[in-house]
């Protein structure tokens, strides 16, 4: 009934029990005699609200949205709410593909609700298969192909299984979704809609949740038929079994704090939320060197680790359980008393989770709040959006758990039992040790057996108070006071003005409106005769009062941003803002930028900054110029020479471009042209001057003698031999 084809109507019939907690009896309801005895076997004289409203008449096969807190008694509510579906008579039919699926986040919680069906349609003969990750695929595998009616599993496992063709959901008439937040939590979104597309669209859907956040009522749009909305009742009225309490402790002492609490409330069965793996791990070992009887359970835990832990808490091996938020999701831990948050939640549903593990079925249970100094602010907050009212103290110090200690040994019933087959040996040790001796030995071989108390800081810094909710002011009369912002006036300063010059306190005191050159104050009606018609609470400071209630007048308000054209001709959409919404209003509207447009002259430059004069920083004057002017005679005498005449120029094309070695030369030596530098005749001699050649550029190309270089060699072009 709903699948990716098929929407719901979205519409929710809400439904609230009507009768109190374990109010009515069981025979008032039409349950089938085989789940009727299963009930009575394990105790049940009535059902729980929620129980009650899933098997109310409105309620029989149509969808239903459940929202109810942990340990409400969900598992059972939705097994007596699919009996009708599934059961023939009293018995179950056979049938090859599974009648009941039912789907939980973790492995922990489908198992426990694997249990809870179990012994719930025991005496029915159902056959239940579960089908959840770290589990052996083909042992599961082999469950279905025999047959099962129920099948429970997690997201991804019965994804899997249907892919690869094991799991027939064709024959379904019901599907459970438990815990469906945490599923969408989690990121099961896509794998419970494959799911549900795979089932058929007559089936029924039966969804539980803690909490109803806007992506499961999509959920339930989507995948529910005219689903009836169960309301069941406040989180405050079911947490009401259970005592809240905030401990302030020093950073330091935060792990101490944890211990002693373990130690004085000597719960049978705790539970230590950590919001990481590490801090798991680290509490683990820290618990285990001090002598806690401890378990982990974590994420990162195989199933059989995790399936060991929670029999070791079952059968008494293990008191005390460290865990994560997802690893402790949904499970069941009978006998728990004490729940304690290491680390604060993220949100109240968060601490509604944890602290519903305990107090369940109306028994008594504590939760307690770990707070640092840090963290007092945060945890206000998360309690009062919890609508909780916790009892703010300090941890327990060593000698409160050993007052604790002693006062449980001295009620423990072995003292008040009359001795029995061991008289004989308690008379011996009397008479050789005597009364003293043996009451010692008995009380040391008591506190033995206990890890030792943690002794704390005492420098703690003292608990916040209790936020304090203010509710409707009453009747009331408003006053005007002769100041406002104009002359610095503010709240906290006329506030304790107003109460001395009335002789009221501030809970006599409602609104406080500071405008420009006034203020209102809103008095209670029982208070305002204090006042008068009009009372000076300081020199040219007046408080007169006034008929009626004040009209606050508030200027414009701006855009906070420009309005948006729609369409435009070619049916784009434009985002440039409309013209009579423009930001700033003052101003005139600029004109449409076109292609042919008048275009504004560019502005001027604005001037640049003469710099500052630093005297260190003024350059050096320049070198001083001989003037030419001062002897233009001498000038003109003396005419400029020329670097480059004609005659040289000619002289050097004519001559020989190589000049023959000379004599007496070593070979080794790179000559180019001419002689050497003490064979040349000096150019004051009348010898004609060589030009020089251009430095950095040597000729390869071969002389009418031979080659530049090697004398008569002939030219080889190629490259040159590389350095050995």
């Amino acid at each position: 009934m709903g699948g990716p084809g098929r929407k719901g109507d979205g519409a929710f019939h809400r439904m609230r029990p009507r009768i109190p907690f374990l109010a009515k009896k069981m025979n008032e309801h039409d349950i089938a005699a085989p789940l009727a005895a299963a009930l009575a076997a394990k105790g049940y004289a009535s059902l729980t609200s929620v129980q009650e409203a899933a098997l109310a008449p409105e309620a029989r096969g149509r969808d239903v949205l459940v929202s109810a807190q942990t340990g409400s008694g969900k598992t059972v509510a939705f097994g007596l709410a699919m009996a009708g579906d599934i059961l023939a008579g009293d018995t179950l039919p056979d049938a090859e593909q599974p009648l009941a699926l039912a789907i939980a986040p973790t492995r922990e919680l489908a198992l426990q609700v694997a249990r809870e069906l179990g012994w719930l349609y025991e005496q029915a003969g159902a056959r239940i298969a579960t089908c959840v990750g770290g589990m052996d695929y083909r042992t599961e595998r082999r469950a279905l192909e025999r047959g099962a009616h129920i099948v429970v599993g997690t997201p991804g496992r019965l994804r899997d299984h249907i892919e690869r063709g094991s799991l027939d959901l064709t024959a379904l008439r019901a599907c459970v979704l438990d815990e469906a937040d945490e599923m969408l939590d989690l990121g099961f979104r896509e794998d419970l809609e494959f799911i549900l597309g795979s089932a058929p669209e007559e089936r029924r859907t039966l969804m539980f949740s803690a909490t109803v956040p806007p992506a499961i009522e999509a959920l339930a749009r989507d995948f529910q038929r005219d689903a009836l909305r169960i309301q069941a009742m406040g989180e405050a009225r079911q947490h009401g079994d259970i005592d809240y309490r905030a401990l302030s402790v020093t950073t330091r002492d935060r792990e101490h704090a944890i211990f002693n609490t373990l130690r004085f409330y000597e719960a049978s069965r705790a539970i230590i939320f950590c919001k990481t793996r590490a801090n798991v791990n680290h509490l683990l070992a820290r618990m285990g060197n001090r002598g806690f009887k401890v378990v982990a359970l974590s994420g990162e835990l195989s199933q059989q680790e995790r399936s060991h832990a929670l029999q070791a808490l079952r059968d008494g091996r293990a008191r005390v359980c460290i865990a994560t938020d997802v690893a402790a999701r949904g499970i069941d831990l009978p006998g728990l008393e004490l729940v304690i948050h290491a680390d604060l939640p993220t949100n109240p549903d968060t601490l509604l989770h944890r602290s519903g593990r305990t107090g369940r079925a109306g028994a008594k249970g504590t939760s307690v709040l770990i707070v640092p100094a840090a963290e007092y602010k945060r945890a206000q907050r998360l309690l009062q959006r919890a609508k909780l009212v916790a009892e703010w103290g300090k941890a327990p110090s060593a000698d409160e758990v050993q007052a604790r200690d002693d006062a449980r040994m001295l009620d423990h019933p072995a003292l008040a039992e009359a001795p029995g087959d061991e008289a004989g040996l308690a008379a011996a040790l009397l008479d050789r040790f005597g009364a003293e001796r043996v009451a010692s030995a008995f009380v040391r071989l008591w506190r033995e057996g206990r890890p030792a108390p943690e002794e704390l800081s005492e420098n703690v810094a003292p608990a916040p108070a209790a936020p304090r909710e203010r509710g409707e002011f009453g009747p009331a009369v408003w006053f005007l006071l002769s100041v406002g912002h104009s002359g610095r006036a503010e709240a906290r300063w006329l506030l304790p003005k107003i109460c001395e010059a009335g002789g009221i306190t501030r809970d006599a005191i409602g609104a406080i409106r500071v405008k420009t050159d006034q203020t209102f104050v809103q008095i209670a009606a029982p208070a305002a005769p204090n006042f008068g018609e009009r009372v000076e609470l300081e020199p040219g400071l007046t408080m007169r009062r006034i008929e009626g209630e004040p009209v606050f007048e508030t200027g414009p308000v701006r855009d906070r941003r420009p309005g948006r054209h729609g369409y435009l001709e070619n049916g784009e959409t434009s985002d440039a803002p409309l013209r009579d919404r423009k930001p700033h209003r003052g101003q005139p509207a600029r004109p449409a930028w076109s292609e042919d447009g008048p275009r504004s002259e560019p502005k001027p430059k604005p001037a640049r900054r003469p710099a500052l004069l630093d005297p260190e920083q003024v350059k050096p004057a320049p070198r001083a110029v001989p003037d030419r002017d001062a002897a233009p005679e001498a000038a003109a005498e003396a005419p400029r020479k020329a670097r480059w005449s004609a005659e040289k120029k000619q002289a050097h094309k004519a001559a020989p471009k190589t000049a023959p070695r000379a004599e007496g030369k070593s070979a080794g030596f790179k000559t180019h042209g001419g002689a050497a530098r003490h064979d040349r005749p000096a150019r004051g001699d009348g010898a004609e001057a060589r030009p020089r050649r251009a430095a950095g550029f040597k000729s390869h190309k071969p002389a009418a003698g031979g080659s530049g270089k090697g004398g008569d060699r002939p030219f080889r072009a190629g490259p040159k031999p590389g350095k050995r």
